[in-house]
C-alpha cells in the first residue's frame, strides 16, 4: 500500500464519491452552480461545473492535494530543485517562457540569461530567413522549411503551428518529417526546390535514430538536387547538444541552436525547438506565445489550490481515474485550428504520467495516467460521440472552443458553438427512459414497439465535462493554453508521487530497436530471441529488396 492511498482524505473522499447524487440533480439544487464553479485566467475560461462533485467533493480534493504536499512540490519545481530524481535533473521548461528581468539560478548560473541569447540567435536568424537575406547555394530566397525531429522535437512544432495558421507569414511554408518511414520524407521532398528549402534538425544527441536517418536521406537529396557539401551550411541548420556531430554534418556553428538537459522533449517547444514556429509567425508572435505560457506559470505558482486552474482540472482527472475506474480521458477541440492538440497533450500526459512506480520505486497500487484521445468538433459527434453517451466506460471529456472564429462566415461559428454547448449539456443530463417515451407519444409505433426503442433511446447522463473557452485563439492564449495542460499533467504526477519526467518505456524501446536493426541486417538468423521475433524478423529479410 502506498502512503497515499493510506491518507485520510483518499479515504473520506472514496466512500464520498460513492454516494453522491446524480449532476441533474446537483444542477436542480443549485442554480448558482456556474458561478462557484467556474474560473477565469491568462485569458481563458473554465466552466467545470458539469463534473460529478459538489462542495464536499471539492474540498476533500483539495485535501488530497494538501495532503500531497503540492503547493511545496509546485515550489520546488520553479525553484529548479532536482525533481527528475531518477535522471538527476531539475525541471525547468518555465525559464523558457520566463521574463528577461526573471531570475532562475542553476548551479550558479542565471539559466534566464542563456535563454535569452537563445532568443536573440533565433530573433536574428528568423530575421535573415523572412527578410530574404538568407540565400541559398544559387542566391535564391528560401521558401520552404523541412522540421526534422521525433517526439516533442516534432510534434510541438508542428501542432502549434498549425494552430496559429492564422499568423503565416505569407513567405514561407512549413514541412514536418518524424517517422523514419521513407515515404514520409519522400512525399514532403517531392514538390520541393533544394535551391529554396531549408533543413531544420532537432537532436539532442545528433544520433536520434529516426531523425539523424531523416536527415542524412535529405541531405542526400539535396546533393542529388544539385547542391553540394560546401553547400550544406545555407540549407541546413540544427537545435542540438552535440556541436562536434553537426559540423561535421556541414553545419555553420553559428547556425547550430543550444538544447539543455533540464528540458524535456515534451516541455521543449518554448525552446530553440520552437524554431519552425518562429520562423512561420515572427519572432514578435513567438514571444506573445511565450508571454502567454508565462503567464499560466505565474497563475500556477501564485494562486491558492481552490482557485487554481491547473490544480483543479488535474484533480478532476485524478478523481475520476481513481475513483471512478475512468481509463480514458477525451479532448474534442471546437475549432479546426486545434485539431491536433489531442494528440501534443496525448504525448505530454501519456509519456509523463504513464509510470508504475513511485519516487522511491514502490509499486503503486491506484491507477495513475489515462489514454488521452480525442479530436476535431462536430466531426466526432457522427463518430465517437456515440460511445461517450452510451456506452459502459465513463469518459470524461475537456471541450476547448474560441468565442470568436478566424474566419467567420454565416452562421457556421454560431452553428460550432450550438454544438460544443449541447454536447456538454447531454452528457451531463441525460435522457430517461420516460423522457424518452414521452418523444414517442405521437409516434404511430404500438405501445410495446415505444417501449421498447425508449430503452435504446436512454442516457444515463452524468458524464462529467470541462469547458474551456477563449475570446479568440492567439498566440498569448495558445500559450496560455498549453501551459494549463502541462501544469495539469505536473499536478497529478506530484499527487501520485511518481517522476512525470523520465520516459523509461520510451527508452527501452530505443534499446530493443537498435538491437533488432543489427539482426535484421546480419547473415544468421536471430534465434537468440523469442521464436515470434525471430520468424518475423526472418520473414522480413527473406522479402526484402
Amino acid at each position: 500500500m502506498t502512503e497515499l492511498t493510506q491518507g485520510t482524505a483518499w479515504k473520506t473522499l472514496k466512500a464520498h464519491t460513492e454516494g453522491l447524487a446524480h449532476m441533474r440533480t446537483l444542477f436542480e439544487s443549485d442554480t448558482q452552480r456556474f458561478d462557484h464553479m467556474s474560473t477565469s485566467a491568462c485569458g481563458l475560461f473554465l466552466d467545470y461545473s458539469k463534473n460529478r462533485a459538489d462542495k464536499e467533493t471539492m474540498s476533500l480534493l483539495f485535501s488530497v492535494a494538501e495532503d500531497a504536499q503540492l503547493e511545496s512540490k509546485i515550489k520546488a519545481m520553479f525553484n529548479g530543485e532536482m525533481i527528475n530524481t531518477t535522471e538527476k535533473r531539475a525541471v525547468l521548461h518555465t525559464a523558457l517562457r520566463a521574463k528577461p528581468e526573471q531570475e532562475i539560478m542553476l548551479n550558479g548560473v542565471n539559466i534566464v540569461q542563456e535563454v535569452q541569447e537563445t532568443q536573440q540567435q533565433m530573433e536574428l536568424f528568423v530575421d535573415a530567413v523572412s527578410s530574404g537575406n538568407w540565400k541559398g547555394y544559387t542566391g535564391k530566397k528560401i521558401t520552404d522549411i523541412v522540421s526534422i525531429g521525433i517526439g516533442g522535437s516534432f510534434l510541438g512544432p508542428k501542432i502549434v503551428s498549425q494552430a496559429l495558421r492564422p499568423y503565416w507569414s505569407k513567405q514561407l511554408n512549413c514541412h514536418f518529417v518524424a517517422n523514419v518511414d521513407a515515404s514520409s520524407i519522400v512525399e514532403k521532398l517531392k514538390p520541393l526546390n533544394a535551391e529554396t528549402t531549408l533543413f531544420i534538425m532537432s537532436s539532442k544527441s545528433f544520433g536520434t535514430q529516426e531523425t539523424l536517418t531523416n536527415t542524412l536521406s535529405a541531405k542526400d537529396w539535396f546533393i542529388e538536387q544539385g547542391g553540394s557539401q560546401a553547400d550544406v551550411a545555407k540549407h541546413f541548420v540544427a537545435v542540438t547538444s552535440n556541436v562536434a556531430k553537426a559540423t561535421e554534418f556541414g553545419i555553420d556553428a553559428d547556425n547550430i541552436f543550444p538544447m539543455w538537459d533540464w528540458v524535456g522533449g515534451r516541455y521543449s517547444l518554448w525552446s530553440a525547438i520552437g524554431l519552425p514556429i518562429a520562423l512561420l509567425i515572427g519572432m514578435d508572435n513567438f514571444r506573445a506565445l511565450l508571454s502567454g505560457a508565462n503567464e499560466m506559470d505565474q497563475h500556477f505558482a501564485n494562486t491558492p489550490l481552490s482557485e487554481n486552474m491547473p490544480v483543479i482540472m488535474g484533480l478532476f482527472s485524478l478523481l475520476y481515474g481513481n475513483f471512478h475506474d475512468a481509463q480514458s480521458h477525451v479532448v474534442l477541440t471546437y475549432d479546426h485550428y486545434l485539431r491536433g492538440l489531442p494528440a501534443y497533450f496525448q504525448q505530454l500526459d501519456m509519456e509523463s504520467n504513464g509510470k508504475s512506480v513511485t519516487l522511491d520505486g514502490t509499486e503503486v497500487d491506484h491507477s495513475t495516467g489515462p489514454v488521452i484521445w480525442g479530436g476535431e468538433g462536430t466531426n466526432g459527434q457522427h463518430a465517437y460521440h456515440q460511445l461517450l453517451h452510451q456506452g459502459t466506460a465513463l469518459i470524461p471529456a475537456d471541450f476547448i472552443m474560441p468565442l470568436q472564429s478566424h474566419n467567420p462566415l454565416g452562421e457556421h461559428h454560431v452553428q460550432l458553438a450550438s454544438n460544443c454547448f449541447g454536447q456538454t449539456q447531454a452528457l451531463m443530463q441525460g435522457r430517461s427512459y420516460e423522457e424518452a417515451l414521452k418523444e414517442l407519444a405521437d409516434s404511430k409505433l404500438a405501445a410495446d414497439e415505444k417501449s421498447v426503442i425508449a430503452k435504446h433511446k436512454v442516457m444515463q447522463g452524468n458524464k462529467p465535462s470541462n469547458t474551456i473557452l477563449m475570446d479568440k485563439l492567439t498566440p498569448q492564449t495558445l500559450g496560455a493554453l498549453i501551459a494549463l495542460y502541462e501544469h495539469r499533467t505536473f499536478v497529478q504526477g506530484a499527487i501520485w508521487q511518481i517522476n512525470s519526467f523520465d520516459q523509461w518505456g520510451v527508452e527501452l524501446g530505443k534499446t530493443l530497436g537498435n538491437d533488432v536493426l543489427d539482426r535484421l541486417s546480419a547473415e544468421n538468423d536471430a534465434t537468440e530471441l523469442d521464436c515470434s521475433s525471430n520468424g518475423l524478423i526472418n520473414m522480413f529479410r527473406q522479402k526484402k529488396i
